[in-house]
């Protein structure tokens, strides 16, 4: 561990931190205002069309906005970074600077986690006007959304470490992680689901992940330790992948 070049990482670190606050317009504004558009657009169904009971519907998927946010956030940052750095040339001057590439992943994952959770925290400040927090768990609530942030900062660090251009990283983002992040049960329960389709749901890690997390915000909470298990099993695997792509450097310079 004493090769471990600590000061380095706290530099990346307050740099890209420094850097995400003065494009607050982009990296706070914008997530936050696409969350609560969404989210008015909730209370009107609510108000007028679909939804008998609106204060239970709001309780349950306002926790599907927060981690929905934390799944987008997580994914886009990164990968974004990344990929900005390779076009300008700024990332050779991490690759020649005297610290490994696992250090620099490491650097920008708990940036990125940072950046989540930051969001999410500001997001649950926004939704406590309507909904009740007395019962919130909040060592759950920072686990299930640290886990989430590893996840999706895991998959956005390869995308970003292997393209070299917008249109695959739009791609990914457009046809996996929006639908992923959407219909995972960030507003719906797979109880309503047909029962035909309800397999895509039962073990679905992403899902669970959701699932999981919107039980943080209930007083009375029963952990499936199994489940619990297969969920730290999948983020270890993603984090996995993201460790050995940046290590072996495949691909890293065009």
């Amino acid at each position: 561990m004493s090769n471990v070049s600590y000061y380095a990482i706290k530099t990346i670190f307050f740099f890209k931190i420094k850097e995400f606050f003065s494009e607050y317009q982009h990296s706070i504004i914008s997530p936050l205002v696409g969350i609560f558009i969404f989210f008015g657009i909730i209370i009107v169904l609510s108000d007028n069309f679909i939804f008998a009971q609106k204060n239970n519907y709001l309780q349950f998927v306002i926790p599907g906005f927060i981690i929905m946010i934390v799944m987008q956030t997580s994914y886009s940052n990164i990968s974004e970074n990344l990929i900005t750095m390779k076009q300008i040339g700024s990332f050779n001057d991490y690759l020649i600077s005297p610290i490994s590439r696992i250090e620099i992943l490491v650097a920008f994952m708990i940036t990125n986690i940072f950046i989540s959770l930051f969001l999410a925290i500001i997001s649950l400040f926004f939704f406590s006007f309507f909904i009740e927090l007395h019962s919130l768990n909040y060592f759950l609530f920072i686990y299930y959304l640290l886990l989430t942030s590893i996840i999706f900062s895991s998959i956005g660090s390869v995308v970003g470490f292997l393209f070299f251009t917008w249109d695959m990283q739009q791609a990914i983002f457009n046809f996996l992680i929006i639908p992923i992040s959407l219909l995972s049960g960030t507003f719906f329960s797979y109880e309503v689901v047909h029962s035909k389709w309800i397999f895509l749901f039962k073990y679905n890690p992403f899902y669970l992940i959701v699932d999981s997390f919107r039980k943080s915000f209930d007083e009375i909470i029963q952990i499936n330790y199994k489940f619990e298990l297969y969920i730290i099993f999948f983020t270890l695997f993603f984090l996995l992948i993201s460790i050995f792509i940046f290590k072996k450097g495949y691909k890293v310079i065009q």
